[in-house]
């Protein structure tokens, strides 16, 4: 059902350009969209039928905000910043954030060759990008082994490794010239822009001549070059014969999923692929353009010379957005090209779907099943926590989060139990309960749609407690019982709290049991990691004024606590340590000394008493 703050604010929609923002409950922004025509656009959300996929977002939207624009290109750029803004997580197409890798060549007097993912204006020489970060080390290998730029910053006469290997020439005692340097700078580059084959022929020529003298060790390393450069460069298809630098996009969708290929062509080859498969919510061919717009101006991808779209994409507004030119070729080879970026998106879609489904089936649709066993609405956002300790000792839990299924580690969060003595799991519970919320209230962070605790009846009424009597919080909340070979077993809600019944087939069952693992997973780590500290810990830990530094200098020079002990107040104090921190060093290490000693007394005496 459509609320009526939304049914008002449908009623008055200007028919303009623009970008509309759409609110959940918590007032966030879960999706940016753009439209020529806002009437019409964010009008279709809540009227007709719609996919399982964009029934979820209709779903989740309690408000929405709407920019007007003069013209649709500022609309997408104005929807691109947005969605970097807010980062609305059904905007999912944009968190691919990587850059590839170049190979550089450096300015340097002795150049070196490098891989980088920043190009820099420092007059060093760029190739690439290399989507495939392994394709770009084997070619790197392959010309480290072919010319001997500088591989160490030795000075001339120590020699490297790679001097020996004949990889390296600027240390040995008479490095190339500048002119030498150039001529295997030049080798290289023409190398990387596509004259391997004259370079190929070349030691072709020189393992014949090797051969007729009978040097059969040297044929036999030339040979391996040869077979190297076969592998590395020749699987590099050619395509086109003018050396343009080009991106040539397709794309492809289906049931609400599209599926976008970028072909790089640089220097007249195909180098790689870019391959991306997310769901969309607005017209396709807008969505294809607002992901080009994107995938340059905000993935940071370098522009190329040309930029080549299938039949029926809006060149135009592509030139103006991204000031390249942009053609939609109709004949010949390039065609053909942009038809191979179609039919790979196609096929690529299609095999994905299946992956797409399992995980969705794994995660939010197991999700919408638990709030439906719960009677609760879909809880996009779980929370949940477990205690730790070992007959009271170093207490601590943790919390992890899960966001439509899946677990957002960036904000796991660990507590020290500090107000609680002993093992007393519901005062445990209550107190990080308490620390949580109260932060999340404070700081206007997100509640969550559900929240789970490790533990049965007793571990909910202490979570409870806290909630709804201290902080007045309405939140669902359910805890997870385990049996007794420490499986999660049962699924406790409610007050009094019942059992829920879930097949233990069943994903929402396992993701519960996911969450439970987990949680707890986390919060034995955590409590290790302290175990760990507390074992190294020292008496000289205890006393005001010794910090780590002291610690260590004192252990390294007097070697045990014992001797320290036995040490005057001047043999401290050489060490460069106060004359009133080397009082209290003594005295405290005295004073245990003397209280054990007493203990000592104490329990002989109650033995004898006894016997």
């Amino acid at each position: 059902m459509v609320n009526q703050k939304i049914k008002e604010k449908l009623a008055v929609l200007p028919a303009q350009p623009g970008c509309y923002l759409m609110k959940d409950k918590h007032n966030t922004i879960i999706y940016v969209g753009k439209s020529k025509l806002l009437k019409n656009r964010v009008r279709s959300y809540f009227t007709g039928a719609h996919d399982r996929k964009t029934q979820r977002l209709v779903q989740e939207i309690e408000d929405f905000e709407y920019i007007i624009t003069s013209s649709e290109i500022e609309a997408l750029i104005l929807e691109m910043n947005l969605i970097k803004k807010y980062d609305p997580k059904y905007n999912v197409m944009l968190k691919d954030d990587k850059s590839y890798p170049y190979l550089k060549i450096t300015s340097e007097r002795h150049p070196r060759l490098l891989i980088t993912r920043k190009v820099k204006k420092d007059k060093g020489k760029y190739f690439g990008p290399y989507p495939n970060v392994i394709a770009a080390r084997e070619t790197k290998k392959l010309l480290d082994r072919l010319y001997p730029l500088r591989k160490c910053y030795n000075p001339p006469g120590r020699y490297c490794l790679y001097y020996h290997m004949h990889q390296c020439l600027a240390c040995s005692e008479k490095p190339p010239s500048e002119a030498e340097y150039r001529k295997i700078v030049n080798d290289v580059s023409s190398f990387l822009q596509g004259g391997y084959k004259d370079i190929k022929k070349r030691l072709v020529n020189k393992m014949h001549e090797a051969s007729e003298v009978l040097n059969f060790e040297r044929a036999k390393e030339l040979r391996d070059q040869i077979q190297h450069i076969e592998v590395v460069m020749e699987q590099q298809k050619m395509t086109l014969n003018d050396r343009v630098d080009r991106d040539i996009f397709g794309y492809s969708y289906d049931k609400g999923w599209m599926c976008v290929q970028v072909f790089f062509v640089r220097q007249g080859k195909l180098i790689e692929r870019d391959v991306a498969v997310f769901p969309f919510f607005d017209e396709a061919e807008d969505t294809f353009l607002s992901y080009i717009g994107r995938f340059y101006m905000h993935q940071h991808h370098p522009k190329p010379k040309q930029i080549f779209v299938p039949i029926g994409t809006d060149t135009e507004i592509l030139k103006e957005l991204l000031e390249v030119d942009v053609h939609t070729p109709y004949r010949g080879r390039k065609k053909e090209l942009v038809n191979l970026a179609m039919e790979n998106a196609k096929a690529s879609l299609h095999e994905k779907f299946s992956i797409i489904e399992r995980d969705e089936e794994r995660t939010i649709v197991a999700v919408e099943k638990l709030g439906e066993a719960l009677n609760i609405e879909m809880p996009h956002r779980i929370e949940a926590f477990d205690n730790s300790n070992i007959q009271g000792t170093d207490p601590v839990s943790a919390m992890v989060v899960f966001i439509d299924g899946k677990p957002n580690k960036k904000e796991y969060r660990k507590y020290k139990i500090k107000d609680v003595e002993g093992p007393d799991d519901y005062d445990t519970m209550r107190e990080v309960v308490r620390r949580r919320y109260t932060r999340v209230l404070k700081d206007n962070l997100p509640l969550p749609d559900l929240i789970v605790v490790d533990g049965g009846k007793g571990q909910m009424s202490a979570a409870l407690e806290v909630l709804e009597n201290e902080l007045g919080l309405d939140i669902p909340l359910c805890g997870l019982a385990k049996d007794d070979k420490h499986k999660t077993s049962e699924l406790l809600y409610g007050d009094p709290p019942e059992v829920i019944p879930l097949s233990r087939k069943s994903q929402e069952f396992y993701l519960v049991q996911r969450i439970q693992d987990e949680v707890h997973r986390f919060a034995i780590s955590f409590h290790r990691q302290l175990r760990g500290k507390s074992l190294f810990q020292s008496e000289l830990d205890k006393i005001p004024g010794v910090g780590e530094k002291r610690r260590k200098l004192l252990l390294t020079h007097f070697k045990s606590v014992t001797e320290i002990k036995q040490a005057e107040i001047t043999d401290i104090t050489k060490l460069g340590i106060p004359k009133n921190i080397a009082e209290e060093i003594l005295e405290f290490l005295n004073r245990e000394e003397a209280q054990e000693d007493n203990e000592g007394a104490v329990e002989e005496s109650v033995e004898e008493s006894d016997i």
